[in-house]
């Protein structure tokens, strides 16, 4: 007997598929509604960066007495901060007026784009800093908004339709 084979994924890059809202009220993050998805704020064609979004899990090392080997067992889970660097408007119109430090709110991935059905992750967030990137090259004027993730993220929820 043969182990199945897991399902053929069909691939893509995110430029182009992926959606980032800015949603600034949800009343369930594992259940975020139409209407509160809606009420947000597309930043998809904003965002020229991005840092971190990474939920990730502690290692527990289990060792006993009878073996040599260490074991280990997932432990806590953690998202590191994160960030989204933004095109800066030169009139100031832009996520700085959208996020200000300190602002609340939840920061919506849809990787597979705003289709019913699909998945999406909810980030809890507080804006921690708006930094303005400045250069004397040739490179766009940006804002890099710092997050810091405020309770666990629902993962893997699904978009309603």
């Amino acid at each position: 007997m043969t182990a199945s084979s897991i399902n053929a994924s069909t691939r893509y890059i995110n430029k182009g598929v992926t959606k980032c809202y800015w949603v600034p009220t949800i009343a369930d993050i594992d259940a975020p509604t139409r209407v509160e998805l809606d009420a947000g704020t597309d930043l998809s064609n904003e965002v020229q960066e991005i840092e971190g979004w990474l939920v990730a899990s502690e290692s527990v090392e289990t060792p006993d007495l009878g073996r040599t080997f260490t074991a280990s067992i997932p432990g806590s889970t953690s998202a590191d901060d994160s960030s989204i660097t933004m095109y800066a408007d030169i009139g100031g119109t832009d996520a700085r007026d959208l996020m200000p430090r300190g602002t609340n709110g939840f920061v919506v991935w849809m990787d597979g784009g705003d289709v019913a059905g699909r998945t999406m992750d909810v980030f809890p967030v507080r804006v921690g800093s708006v930094g303005k990137n400045r250069s004397v090259d040739d490179d766009p004027a940006s804002l890099t908004i710092n997050y810091n993730i405020t309770s666990e993220p629902s993962e893997n929820v699904a978009i309603p339709a």
